[in-house]
């Protein structure tokens, strides 16, 4: 891989406490590639190959049964994904697909593993990742499982608000049928959601959200650090 690349993949908590020379040898077995649109990455199931880390453009991480499928996550830059199936050696429980022209850089697993066992600082920082992940599947079933159909949109709309810095009007981060996957409804019960929500005043209008009335929405919604909080 180009060493252009590794200031950007070394500053990841990740890597960024590791050995120069444990970083440079997983360097070396490293590649960077350009993907288009809508190409599957990995399939859930096979082996996990590669660590995967996204520099450019976004990935969503989905499952399908029984002719069904649901969105799990999205990936944004610059982050891993699947880490665990890599450190266990295990396959993939979930698919990946690109949401959009993407630059990825796949670390082969063996490599990481080698690494993991020789390593204490990036060792220490595979768990802190680890554990990080899995606080966030905690908080995701817990506004799956309490929280109406309702709330949870209530909810998404006032988590996507403050990444927008708390402006009154801003962009859905993902089409229609995709955010009811995510939020866990059909896209029917997506609409029915968004107009039970305009008597707290919040409006749409294609991919654009205004919240009209914010003590309103909040009062409805009652966001929980516990669960809406991704970042702890």
């Amino acid at each position: 891989m180009p060493e252009v690349r590794y200031p950007e993949i070394r500053a990841l908590g990740l890597f960024s406490g590791m050995a120069t020379a444990h970083f440079e040898a997983l360097m070396r077995g490293a590649y960077v590639q350009n993907f288009p649109p809508q190409i599957e990455l990995i399939s859930e199931g096979e082996p996990s190959d590669f660590l995967h880390v996204l520099l450019s453009g976004s990935v969503d991480l989905f499952s399908e049964w029984n002719g069904r499928e649901t969105s799990l996550s999205t990936v944004r830059p610059i982050s891993t994904f699947i880490l665990a199936a890599t450190i266990r050696n295990a396959p993939y429980l979930m698919s990946a697909r690109t949401l959009e022209k993407s630059r990825i850089v796949l670390i082969p697993s063996q490599d990481v593993r080698e690494i993991f066992d020789v390593d204490g600082e990036f060792a220490r920082a595979i768990v802190a990742e680890l554990a990080q992940c899995y606080r966030a599947v905690v908080k995701s079933q817990k506004d799956l499982k309490l929280r109406t159909s309702l709330e949870r949109l209530a909810n998404y709309l006032l988590r996507l608000q403050k990444r927008a810095d708390g402006a009154a009007q801003f962009e859905l981060d993902h089409e229609k049928r995709r955010l009811a996957s995510v939020l866990g409804m059909t896209p029917e019960n997506l609409s029915r959601a968004f107009k039970g929500l305009q008597p707290y005043g919040v409006t749409v209008d294609g991919t654009r959200i205004t919240i009209g009335d914010q003590a309103d929405l909040e009062r409805f919604a009652r966001p929980n650090p516990w669960i809406d909080d991704h970042a702890s």
